[in-house]
């Protein structure tokens, strides 16, 4: 199993857990990634945050969203709702992004159903989020995929981040990353 853990900012909070404990028990379970989700501070707090994620750990660091950012990172993530932000037309959303944060950065998108997955596959990505696995506690999930996660999974031809709700323990056939949020802190 390869962990890319989620450091949700809102989750660290109602916890009580703060950046330095949420990078250690990340260590200790052999994230390689770690991807910083913030929805409600400013650039400026983020900012620090994802400088203080980079003096701690030296894996790849992906930033949720918030794309200005991305020289103090690896890359950015983005969802789907964020990507027609950018525009209208996912496909062209992600033409954009690509030309903001160049090629040598690292770049993913989350996807929820075979369709998504296959647009995906003609978009320039780097990986995909596939979700949601099962029900989370962290983010309000539409549609459950369950054990078809897996097989949808296979369509892409990226690596696959199993998204919502996912353990450690989850066996998957297809999946390159186990993505896991709350389940590193619980």
């Amino acid at each position: 199993m390869r962990l890319y853990a989620l450091c949700d900012q809102e989750l660290l909070d109602s916890n009580g857990i703060s950046i330095e404990e949420f990078i250690s028990i990340a260590k200790n379970n052999s994230a390689e990634i770690i991807q910083y989700r913030n929805k409600n501070a400013d650039v400026a707090f983020i900012k620090t945050q994802l400088i203080k994620i980079r003096k701690l750990f030296d894996g790849f660091l992906i930033v949720n969203d918030s794309y200005e950012l991305v020289e103090l990172c690896d890359g950015v993530h983005l969802g789907q709702e964020d990507l027609l932000k950018i525009d209208s037309d996912i496909f062209q959303a992600v033409k954009i992004l690509r030309s903001v944060i160049g090629k040598d950065k690292i770049f993913g998108i989350s996807t929820h159903n075979e369709k998504e997955v296959l647009q995906a596959n003609e978009m320039d990505l780097n990986y995909i989020g596939l979700g949601a696995y099962k029900t989370s506690s962290t983010k309000d999930v539409s549609s459950v995929l369950g054990d078809e996660l897996d097989k949808i999974a296979l369509k892409s031809k990226h690596p696959v981040g199993a998204i919502g709700g996912v353990k450690k323990s989850d066996l998957f056939q297809n999946i390159t990353y186990h993505v896991i949020g709350s389940g590193l802190i619980k």
